[in-house]
């Protein structure tokens, strides 16, 4: 845990801040705490074969494979497999992080790392194929589960300098996902999570948007994720967790938590369609 910490929190497409002024911080404060916290919320998580996220990405990487019938290698942006790692031995590959809207420091992180001349798609905040997984998957939990009076979209967020171009992606990503489902402007909102330090990130905050819901009156929420495509810390922990007991205690009665997209047949034909149609429309990176 705290080497993946080293390199992520150290990354400066992550934390902005200068060097100089970071690197003492983090190897001083940071690394002595944050990683016995962190791996107390992934131990809440941890399935028999591991982290979700690096088992859903293994699964949705073989099925990609045999959906497109061509060799398709997953990588993790921090930790193993590296991506440097997955490229070897493909001929021509085509890059796709798994972040559907694009940031600098996700997309951009990616980017940092790959060899020149290997293209990678941007994102895929507006595909709609992407867009009609998520719908799928919404259905599919309103014919289990009945139908809230809410439906809130959870983003991860971001420090609000510099995020114009994400959060404008997130807010097209909801609008287009409402319109799929035929929501009116009462029945859905969108929210931002995972922030911390003192900087004012994208707004509004999640948790305390559904601690303000409940209080109001609101009995049940529904809460989809349409930012990530695999169930992880973020989702489990943080929302099905956290702000699950926010919510309650706040005087809410149902929280439903919808899963990520994972393994659902509409999102593996998604990524087919996605990649397929990015192959042929790419240039290389210079």
């Amino acid at each position: 845990m705290k080497r993946y910490l080293a390199e992520f929190l150290s990354d400066p497409r992550v934390v902005k801040l200068p060097r100089w002024l970071w690197l003492p911080i983090l190897n001083l404060f940071v690394l002595r705490s944050r990683p016995r916290r962190s791996a107390e919320k992934y131990a809440q998580i941890w399935t028999p074969e591991g982290s979700p996220l690096a088992v859903h990405t293994v699964r949705q990487a073989a099925l990609l494979q045999e959906r497109l019938g061509i060799p398709v290698r997953y990588a993790m942006r921090y930790g193993q497999p590296s991506i440097r790692t997955s490229l070897e031995n493909l001929q021509d590959p085509l890059v796709i992080p798994l972040y559907p809207q694009h940031a600098e420091s996700t997309t951009t992180s990616v980017a940092d790392l790959l060899p020149r001349g290997v293209p990678m798609l941007e994102d895929f905040h507006d595909h709609p194929a992407y867009i009609a997984a998520l719908a799928a998957s919404v259905r599919r939990h309103w014919e289990a589960r009945g139908r809230g009076a809410l439906l809130l979209m959870s983003f991860h967020g971001l420090p609000k300098q510099g995020s114009f171009v994400y959060d404008a992606q997130c807010r097209a990503t909801a609008r287009l996902l409402a319109e799929s489902l035929g929501l009116g402007s009462r029945e859905w909102k969108i929210t931002f999570q995972s922030r911390f330090g003192l900087a004012e990130w994208l707004q509004p905050y999640t948790e305390p948007t559904l601690v303000e819901l409940a209080r109001s009156g609101l009995k049940r929420v529904d809460v989809v994720c349409p930012g990530f495509v695999s169930d992880c810390l973020e989702t489990l922990e943080e929302l099905g967790i956290a702000a699950r007991r926010a919510f309650l205690a706040a005087g809410g009665r149902e929280f439903y938590l919808l899963s990520c997209l994972n393994e659902s047949p509409e999102w593996i034909e998604a990524l087919a369609l996605i990649a397929s149609s990015s192959s042929a429309g790419l240039a290389p990176s210079p």
